[in-house]
């Protein structure tokens, strides 16, 4: 996997106390990329990051928010727990209960990385997965 970092298509959303994203894909396999990879840059610069070794994980849902909402907290582990950030992000399969990826991630550094914001947690407030005629779509708040 080269070490290239894409920038995920979205957009900030203003909410008290806490920030949101409002994200974009083509399909369920981009969206959900997409969320991760902004997620990951609100947290870290990104072009800092290099594929050093990959993880594959297995995420699980009851439907689609559900599904988005787990497979960012199991992002944010990777990052908080186990200080590695995802450089970058292959989803394998999806389906709305169920999600499995590779990952490409990079342990922290305090020499190479510079950290840019702190979540504390993904939450279900008004998250929204959904597809439109074009695209999908997915709105997901943040505790920091």
């Amino acid at each position: 996997m080269k070490n290239m970092v894409k920038k995920p298509a979205y957009e900030l959303m203003d909410h008290t106390a806490d920030f949101g994203i409002h994200v974009f894909g083509d399909n369920a396999k981009n969206l959900f990329q997409n969320a991760a990879m902004a997620m990951m840059d609100q947290l870290v610069e990104t072009v800092s990051l290099l594929a050093r070794e990959e993880r594959r994980i297995t995420i699980q849902g009851n439907d689609w928010p559900d599904l988005m909402v787990n497979w960012l907290r199991e992002i944010l582990y990777l990052c908080v727990g186990e200080e590695t950030f995802a450089q970058s992000i292959q989803i394998e399969s999806i389906e709305e209960k169920c999600l499995t990826a590779h990952l490409w991630i990079d342990p922290f550094s305090a020499e190479r990385h510079t950290l840019k914001s702190e979540i504390k947690a993904v939450t279900y407030h008004q998250v929204q997965v959904f597809e439109t005629v074009n695209r999908w779509e997915a709105k997901i708040i943040f505790d920091i």
